[in-house]
């Protein structure tokens, strides 16, 4: 079975698009937001949305919230970017981790964490008239695009909202965050979020 290439579906779906269209980014750190920002800027509109209740604890939140901030002040795009916060609650993803206590990191914990913060966002653009939606999530090379894409895919019928389907580590995006984290001096953190991540 061929492999998708969701960075070339994307690439597609925009050519589709009105320039400035609105677009929902669910973004996981400042870091990883960058190099993503900076690609989807030139064609869309877009609002951040900071929804990562598996970030544990509240001390941690608040220095990678503040690493969110920073990003979109820096980042330069030919359209706007303002950001959304969700209220820090860990409880959401203690729920639906403690199913899959004992999975190892990247297996079905993290599948169930990918799904909580995409419907919470899919959520939030069907309420509030975004047409499209996405994360910086597949940035990411510790990040399994397949699973991702397919959730996304998944909400996109369940909310009626266009999910666009995305690999931004490719085309050396994950490679571009880096630096843009480093030139701007962005709090970079050494685990993905939860308590299972840093063990």
């Amino acid at each position: 079975m061929q492999k998708r290439n969701y960075n070339l579906e994307m690439q597609q779906q925009i050519a589709k698009t009105q320039p400035g269209e609105r677009l929902l980014l669910h973004s996981c750190c400042g870091p990883c937001s960058t190099a993503v920002i900076e690609r989807l800027g030139s064609h869309f509109t877009q609002t951040v949305y900071f929804y990562n209740p598996n970030i544990q604890d509240l001390a941690e939140y608040k220095r990678r919230l503040e690493a969110q901030h920073l990003a979109i002040k820096q980042v330069t795009t030919r359209y706007p970017v303002t950001l959304i916060t969700a209220p820090y609650d860990p409880t959401p993803f203690n729920k639906v981790a403690e199913a899959h206590k004992q999975a190892p990191e990247g297996g079905a914990r993290c599948t169930a964490c990918y799904k909580l913060r995409l419907e919470k966002t899919a959520e939030l653009a069907r309420t509030e008239g975004f047409p499209t939606f996405t994360t910086t999530l597949t940035v990411s090379p510790r990040k399994d695009q397949v699973r991702l894409n397919e959730i996304g895919q998944t909400l996109e019928m369940v909310y009626n909202i266009t999910h666009l389907p995305a690999d931004f580590k490719k085309q050396g995006g994950y490679q571009r965050s880096i630096e843009l984290a480093n030139t701007w001096n962005l709090y970079r953190q050494s685990y993905c979020g939860c308590l299972f991540s840093i063990r």
